[in-house]
């Protein structure tokens, strides 16, 4: 038997990459959002998931901004980063850049922010491991993060009350 050395896992990132296809793609050759935004939601599923170790929900997807299109052929990468944690939820950033494998042209195409919620066996929201803050760069994206998580909490308590 081998031993393997196993390199400490980054728990709060997570980069899922794939090439554009044309069935993702309308007549013109570029490819639907809501095939980029799939992935981007896959994405901050597993970031969310590697962090808490348990299933993960979406809860919320906020300010998805589609910066410049994805072409059939492309290379698609998303990054998902966790900057946030609360009790249960967890804040993931999505940034999405795409590359032109012909000429090596790499460009920002969509950047979005993914409310995730742990679930534990029955289906009920479930504690999170706080988010390790090592710099102060880290202490001001989780502070920023902070701040977001808790519009959006609030623009939901919002509709909620208007919808009643």
């Amino acid at each position: 038997m081998n031993n393997i050395s196993i390199k400490k896992r980054y728990k709060s990132r997570s980069i899922i990459a794939q090439v554009a296809m044309p069935t993702q793609a309308n007549p013109a050759g570029n490819i639907h959002g809501g095939e980029i935004m799939k992935m981007m939601d896959n994405c901050a599923y597993v970031t969310a998931q590697k962090h808490c170790l348990q299933n993960a929900v979406t809860a919320a997807v906020d300010e998805i901004e589609f910066h410049s299109p994805v072409y059939v052929g492309n290379l698609i990468t998303c990054t998902g980063t966790l900057i946030y944690t609360s009790r249960s939820s967890m804040l993931v950033t999505i940034d999405v850049v795409v590359e032109c494998l012909k000429t090596g042209a790499v460009t920002c195409a969509l950047t979005g922010f993914f409310v995730m919620v742990a679930l534990d066996a029955s289906g009920k929201p479930t504690p999170v491991s706080p988010l390790e803050l090592k710099s102060d760069e880290d202490r001001k994206i989780f502070e920023e993060g902070r701040l977001r998580y808790e519009a959006i909490k609030a623009r939901r308590k919002m509709v909620c009350k208007l919808q009643m």
